[in-house]
C-alpha cells in the first residue's frame, strides 16, 4: 500500500547510496533466477520456476528503476507503469502454466525444493534489508520495494510448498503456492499501476512535468 499522500516530496531515487544498493540487489536477483530456474526444471517444480521468474522480473525492473532515476516524473511514471504491466503478464503467465501443470501433475523434488527456497529467501532478506530504508518513495521506487518483499514472500511459501509435497507426495502443494504467487504479481501490478496513474494526475493537475536539478 503506497505510503505517500497529497503533494509531499517523494524519494525519487536520486542518492548514491540508493543507486548503490540497488546495483547490489540486481546482482543477487540474477543469480538467483538462473540457480531457481534450473533447480526448478531438475526438481519439477511449478512454484520454483515461478519464482525464478519473479527473480528475472525483478532483475529487469530494478535495471529500470536505476536507468530513470534522475527522471521527469512523466518518464518515471511511465517506467512504472512498465514495471506493474510486466508484473501483470508474469502474473497472468504463472497462472495459465498452473493451469497446464494441473492436467500433467508430477511429484516436484521436495527436497531440492526446500534447499532452493532456503537459499532463495536468505537472498530475498537481503535484499530487503538492502532496500527497507527507501521503501516508501514514488511509484518507480516504491515497485523495487514492492518486488523485494514479493520474492521473500515468495520464498516462504515455496518451503511451505515443499513441506506439502513432502507431506503429503503429491504435486497440489506446489500448484496451489504457485496459483498464491501469481495473486501476488497480480496484486502488486494493480498497486504500482495506481500510483503511477495518480502521479500521472497530480502532475497533470499542476499543469508541468516536474524536472530535477
Amino acid at each position: 500500500m503506497a505510503g505517500c499522500c497529497g503533494h509531499e516530496a517523494r524519494f525519487d531515487g536520486l542518492s548514491k547510496d540508493y543507486k548503490r544498493r540497488l546495483w547490489l540487489v540486481i546482482a543477487l536477483n540474477a543469480t538467483m533466477f538462473g540457480v531457481e530456474m534450473v533447480a526448478g526444471h531438475m526438481a519439477k517444480s511449478q512454484a520454483l520456476q515461478a519464482d525464478a521468474l519473479d527473480f528475472l522480473g525483478d532483475a529487469l525492473t530494478y535495471g529500470i528503476s536505476l536507468a530513470v532515476i534522475g527522471a521527469s516524473l512523466r518518464v518515471r511514471s511511465t517506467a512504472a507503469l512498465a514495471k506493474g504491466a510486466s508484473l501483470l503478464l508474469m502474473g497472468l503467465w504463472v497462472f495459465g502454466s498452473t493451469l497446464y501443470r494441473l492436467l500433467h501433475v508430477g511429484v516436484p523434488e521436495a527436497g531440492v525444493m526446500g534447499m532452493v527456497g532456503l537459499l532463495a529467501l536468505l537472498t530475498n532478506l537481503a535484499s530487503v534489508l538492502l532496500l527497507v530504508r527507501y521503501k516508501d518513495g514514488d511509484a518507480n521506487v516504491r515497485s523495487v520495494w514492492l518486488c523485494s518483499r514479493n520474492d521473500a514472500i515468495g520464498n516462504v511459501a515455496v518451503m511451505i510448498a515443499a513441506l506439502g509435497v513432502w507431506g503429503t507426495a503429491t504435486g497440489w502443494p506446489d500448484l496451489i503456492v504457485a496459483t498464491i504467487m501469481a495473486g501476488l504479481f497480480l496484486s502488486s501490478s494493480f498497486q504500482i499501476i495506481r500510483q503511477a496513474l495518480a502521479e500521472r494526475g497530480e502532475m497533470a493537475a499542476h499543469g508541468h512535468d516536474h524536472e530535477h536539478a
